[in-house]
């Protein structure tokens, strides 16, 4: 019979171990995050006018932005994962394959855009969902390994090692 290990609630004293860089990426990721969620919704708000591109052209050029601002924070945390935290490989990977996510979106969007391939669409939308998916996942990722290196669970008490 198997029992649940105890759990040690940690000393005031006890500070997290915190590797350099870790904050700043998970900022960095965090923002990837919030933009690629808003992504979305300005998506909405302008496919309301669907066929109708005048209508919709300041939404268009918001979420055009918002696109350019997304990548140029996953790139910002890409570098911070390959200068400050290179030995996290799970990291420097996600962070790549955010960045290289964030491209292609781009680059589709622009065909939508600038060359009317609305066709494309289909592709655009569910690519979106795979660059939000690792846009979560990474600031979680690097606050979970956070923890872990800290010796505590998610909630901040201590493991105990039997």
């Amino acid at each position: 019979m198997t029992s649940a290990s105890p759990r040690v609630e940690t000393s005031s004293t006890t500070a997290p171990v915190r590797a350099p860089g870790r904050r700043l990426f998970g900022i960095l990721t965090g923002l990837t995050a919030l933009l690629v969620l808003l992504q979305g919704l300005w998506a909405g708000i302008f496919l309301e006018h669907d066929g109708q591109r005048d209508a919709a052209e300041s939404w268009i050029e918001v979420h055009a932005r918002g696109g350019e601002i997304a990548l140029f924070l996953a790139v910002a945390a890409l570098v911070v994962a390959w200068v400050k935290l290179r030995g996290r490989r799970d990291l420097l990977l996600g962070s790549t394959a955010l960045v290289l996510l964030l491209v292609l979106e781009s680059y589709i969007g622009g065909l939508i855009a600038d060359d009317s391939k609305d066709s494309l669409t289909a592709v655009h939308v569910p690519l979106a969902m795979a660059t939000m998916a690792v846009a979560v996942w990474l600031p979680l990722r690097a606050r979970h390994a956070q923890a872990v290196a800290a010796g505590t669970d998610t909630q901040g008490t201590a493991r105990r090692e039997d």
